[in-house]
């Protein structure tokens, strides 16, 4: 029998109680893909200095996702690791630099990744971040031109896929750490990757640095405390990128009427994949357990989708088809 394609997907910056910290919903999409081919956004299985992801998912990011669920792009599974380029903001201090290339050297050393190397941004990129009215994590980049363009160079070089690591100015956070809220930083990262993957049409993620690299004695809650043993993000994006689909649009690879589900938060379906699974007759299935800020539910969307307590629950439904 042909292994099914599905898509677990937890939007980022929105707080939801199961993927909204660091790699928290990995538990379940590594569930999910041991009987499916399984396409993920890298909110799912990023987790500091570990990685939920495994052979049989598919890393894509947002814009990326949103462009294959509108049938404008396939995903072409890797069949050896993907050559990975590294931007840099040249806002990052030279000591938190060097911390992040030693990084990249003990990435490269452990899990063979293809890195081929770094580039600077020519300006820093000027990235603010905030939390809105709404709940719900945003902010702005000052220069993000400035990205892209050290991106363009990369890709001259040969690189495959995009890693982006940009200063991110410390904060208070303490919701955050203590399990309540969103991950303040969650929105900015997001456009910061649409934006290039938007305009270069690579795989890409980011991983943000801050000044203050010092590793908490605090405990704090088990859903974000990959995050807080570790003086960098860079290792989740770097492993994910190794293996990330690359994009097509010339109609090769998998395409969304090859995807058979969807798997979503309760209350978080006002999105492109939602619409366009309802559109194409792709089940959709939303998850009470896991909620967000954002208060779109089936009643808002569509009678046809379909509604599960547990993530347990919809791995039976799955499989009972």
């Amino acid at each position: 029998m042909k292994r099914k394609t599905g898509a677990f997907i937890v939007p980022t910056g929105v707080g939801a109680s199961i993927g909204g910290y660091a790699g928290d919903a990995s538990y379940w999409a590594r569930e999910f893909a041991r009987d499916y081919n399984l396409i993920v956004n890298p909110n799912v299985v990023n987790a500091g200095c570990f990685s939920g992801i495994t052979p049989d998912m598919l890393y894509v990011e947002g814009y990326s996702l949103d462009e294959f669920f509108r049938g404008k792009c396939n995903l072409v599974p890797v069949n050896k690791k993907n050559k990975i380029g590294v931007i840099f903001d040249k806002a990052i201090p030279e000591g938190i630099l060097n911390v992040h290339i030693n990084t990249i050297n003990a990435v490269k050393t452990i899990y063979g990744l293809d890195i081929i190397g770094y580039d600077i941004t020519d300006f820093e990129a000027g990235v603010e971040f905030t939390v809105d009215e709404s709940g719900i994590s945003t902010g702005s980049v000052k220069n993000i031109t400035t990205v892209l363009e050290s991106g363009k160079q990369l890709l001259e070089k040969g690189a495959d896929a995009l890693a982006i690591v940009c200063r991110f100015e410390d904060d208070d956070f303490d919701n955050y750490s203590n399990g309540i809220g969103v991950d303040p930083v969650g929105g900015v990262e997001a456009i910061i990757s649409h934006y290039i993957s938007r305009e270069l049409k690579v795989p890409c993620a980011h991983s943000p640095a801050f000044d203050d690299i010092t590793i908490s004695q605090e405990i704090v809650d088990p859903r974000c405390s990959a995050e807080y043993i570790t003086p960098t993000y860079l290792p989740c994006i770097l492993i994910g990128l190794s293996q990330a689909p690359l994009l097509s649009y010339e109609n090769e690879g998998i395409s969304v009427d090859n995807t058979d589900f969807l798997v979503m938060p309760y209350n978080s379906l006002g999105s492109v994949p939602v619409f366009e699974c309802i559109r194409r007759g792709i089940k959709v299935f939303a998850v009470k357990e896991n909620c967000t800020v954002l208060d779109v539910s089936k009643k808002d969307i569509h009678p046809d989708i379909i509604e599960a307590e547990t993530y347990s629950e919809v791995l039976e439904l799955i499989r009972s088809v």
